[in-house]
């Protein structure tokens, strides 16, 4: 991977395209985290749209420059609006990136993915650990939509995941894995307090979305997209808060504060590991 190479002037380069680019990013994710998600899409310089309904999924997909599915829920009718979408977008050649949420915890959700995975080409998967082993066909322990246990492999695991389906994928955890089927990097950037908040995991799919609607190389988008998203954890620790609550909102402030400017005068040596 080439990217293991990434200078943070590559990294400030990225950032930037993202707000000269203002990619139009049409999001059918879940409503526990709806706004979250529009926001964070918004503060990183794209513009979100939430169509959700079939006939408009698929209208609003003629117009983006990339999609996320996020199953977090899966009426039926939101299901066929993620068919529509997604395909409109592979007819166009626009990146779809999918997040899987809480797959490996219930066989809906399962279903739902391997529709999915069976009819659409996706350029990015991102999940945490246990929903990228349980898509992997590895054991996997998801309570909900949380990953718990250990995954010693999860290197080999995704990098699995993506020689079967083509795709880049993104494991999150306590070391974020990004792995396509020539090798994987373990990307070093976050903090604890991501996890105290519900929805990071949604925030991070939809900031790698954006990314890959203003960027040409889908494997450098998902790794900048996870570095970026990571130091903005990481400068929203720095400021004051007093929990959860005030962290989740300096977070958001972060990410508007993850400019060009500021990401050029980082020092990204040993950020981006090949580890396979």
């Amino acid at each position: 991977m080439s990217v293991t190479d990434a200078t943070a002037d590559d990294l400030a380069d990225s950032v930037r395209a993202v707000r000269e680019t203002e990619p139009l990013v049409q999001h059918l994710t879940n409503t526990v985290t709806i706004n979250d998600v529009a926001n964070l899409t918004l503060h990183w310089g794209g513009l979100p749209v939430m169509a959700d309904s079939f006939g408009d999924a698929g209208e609003m997909a003629e117009l983006a420059r990339a999609i996320t599915i996020n199953i977090g829920q899966v009426p039926d009718a939101r299901v066929e609006a993620m068919h529509e979408a997604a395909r409109k977008a592979n007819e166009r050649g626009i990146p779809v990136v999918l997040d899987p949420v809480g797959v490996g915890s219930t066989p809906s959700r399962e279903a739902v993915a391997e529709s999915l995975l069976s009819e659409i080409d996706f350029a990015v998967i991102k999940g945490n650990y246990g929903e990228i082993s349980a898509l992997a066909g590895v054991e996997a322990d998801v309570q909900g939509v949380e990953s718990i246990g250990d995954y010693d492999e999860i290197e080999q695991t995704a990098q699995s995941l993506a020689e079967s389906t083509g795709a880049i994928v993104v494991a999150s955890g306590v070391t974020d894995v990004v792995a396509d089927a020539d090798g994987a990097v373990r990307v070093a950037a976050g903090h604890d307090m991501l996890g105290e908040v519900v929805g990071t995991g949604c925030m991070l799919g939809a900031t790698v979305a954006t990314f890959c609607g203003a960027l040409e190389d889908d494997r450098e988008a998902a790794v900048h997209a996870t570095l970026a998203f990571g130091v903005a954890g990481e400068r929203a620790a720095e400021m004051e808060h007093a929990g959860p609550g005030s962290y989740s909102t300096n977070f958001r402030d972060a990410v508007a504060g993850v400019t060009g400017e500021v990401v050029a005068d980082l020092d990204l040596e040993e950020r981006i590991e090949r580890v396979r």
